[in-house]
């Protein structure tokens, strides 16, 4: 499944640099992202550890940032069953509250997330708390429109929608997408754009300046060779324990890109801990094995923990639409644990297993819509994944559970997503396939999903 030839971490020197097999020194540039456990937060009704949230140091700014980032791009909705229902600014505000109150200090949003919304509905939420308490991520998303002054507009934009008069942590946006190389320059480089974000840098509009990566490994080794001129102060890559050394289709294993970030003395922040969601809802099986280890514990815990352990990682995303994701986290992180070896290798098995399973590599970002058809695109797949997860997916119609599995996945596939938004209505315009930073050629899934699901209606043998 390793999508490309770069040296990665190997397993002994992932731990030395976890602090678990000696002291991590690499070089003289080596990251110092310390930890420190900061007691004096409200512990609440005591779902925290002890009310000790662990913090990561940034270096070029000596910010101490919470290890458990708050990822913006799926606030809770009016409607939860309706993609085109408002935010519920409410609930927004209670989550804000709740994960200040409990150390919870870095939000990351973007101008495209939550259907162009997110940015305004979290700058009220933190408009309400001292701008001393809160550091604010978001990005430069001109992902469309490569012009100069489309740029500057997006990035003047985001000081209005977010109420704030400098950013902390300003990104450019989905590195790696597109043709590569050619394409961020033409983002970024042709059109003056970055020099413009160097100078905002300099004058203090932003505090800390990187990207976030996705595709074309080139692309990143591009930016990095970039490092010595503009000093990048923190890069946002993809991290968990599955693409630690098996990431699929065009995305590359984390332990090379950490690996890469850690020498040049670049703090991570990490994307997608939990694979879209799916390293929380493992099968029955993999479920098990991690519970027998902590049977207190939550299966996504492990993966935070794992995306936490690293020296060199600054703070982690998590989109916690719900309070109990937010508490969960919580309290995985006040303080972390860092993984044992023991652990590790037990993840690395459970990665392993977990990649028999065919499910679709979608982490529901929504960057590929609105499909110009209507299609609920990230819906399909949803459903798709979790029929696999649930077991509600029958190889043959000679399986002895066919009927149930069949019905389950009819019924619920009309229930998740109307008949007309259904994979049926693809036309392959492959409009989609440029916008998605998992690479995936959504038509051709949605085809295999389709004729699945022909074959199930029509109840044929195969």
């Amino acid at each position: 499944m390793q999508t490309n030839d770069k040296k990665g971490l190997s397993r002994r020197e992932f731990l030395r640099r976890l602090g678990l097999g000696g002291v991590a020194v690499v070089g003289s540039s080596a990251v110092s992202c310390s930890s420190d456990l900061v007691t004096g937060n409200k512990t609440g009704n005591g779902l925290v550890g002890g009310g000790t949230m662990t913090y990561r140091t940034t270096p070029t700014t000596g910010d101490r940032v919470s290890l458990l980032g708050y990822g913006c791009m799926r606030w809770p909705q009016v409607d939860p069953t309706d993609r085109n229902s408002p935010m519920d600014q409410e609930q927004v505000n209670r989550l804000v509250d709740y994960a200040i109150e409990h150390g919870v200090n870095y939000f990351d949003t973007a101008p495209v997330y939550g259907r162009g919304l997110s940015e305004r509905v979290t700058g009220i939420a933190l408009k309400r708390h001292p701008r001393e308490k809160y550091f604010i991520a978001t990005k430069l998303s001109n992902m469309r429109d490569f012009s100069r002054e489309g740029a500057l507009a997006m990035y003047r934009k985001s000081f209005e929608e977010l109420q704030v008069d400098y950013i902390d942590y300003y990104l450019l946006h989905s590195i790696g997408g597109g043709d590569g190389i050619p394409t961020v320059k033409k983002r970024f480089f042709d059109n003056g754009v970055l020099e413009f974000l160097l100078k905002e840098r300099e004058a203090g509009r932003i505090r800390n300046l990187g990207f976030s990566y996705h595709g074309d490994v080139k692309a990143f080794d591009y930016l990095l060779s970039l490092h010595d001129q503009i000093r990048w102060d923190f890069v946002q890559i993809q991290l968990n324990y599955v693409d630690w050394k098996h990431a699929g289709r065009r995305n590359t294993n984390a332990d090379y890109l950490y690996a890469e970030l850690w020498k040049r003395g670049i703090p991570s922040v990490i994307m997608e801990p939990l694979l879209g969601g799916r390293l929380a809802s493992l099968n029955e099986h993999l479920t098990q094995r991690l519970k027998e280890r902590r049977p207190e514990e939550s299966v996504a815990s492990w993966a935070f923990r794992f995306a936490g352990s690293p020296e060199g990682v600054l703070t982690v995303l998590s989109g916690m639409t719900y309070l109990e994701h937010l508490e969960d986290n919580i309290r995985t992180y006040s303080p972390l644990e860092p993984c044992s070896e023991a652990e590790l290798t037990l993840l690395e098995d459970t990665a392993q297993r977990y990649l028999r399973y065919p499910l679709i590599g979608c982490t529901d970002c929504l960057y590929c819509m609105p499909c110009p058809y209507g299609l609920d695109i990230p819906g399909i797949f949803k459903h798709y994944n979790k029929c696999i997860n649930e077991g509600n997916v029958s190889a043959t119609s000679g399986d002895a559970d066919y009927r149930r599995t069949r019905r389950a996945f009819l019924v619920g596939y009309d229930r998740a997503v109307p008949r007309l938004r259904q994979a049926a209505h693809c036309i392959g315009c492959r409009e989609c396939v440029a916008h998605c930073p998992q690479s995936i050629d959504i038509p051709a899934q949605l085809r295999k999903i389709d004729a699945y699901v022909e074959d199930l209606r029509q109840g044929k043998e195969f």
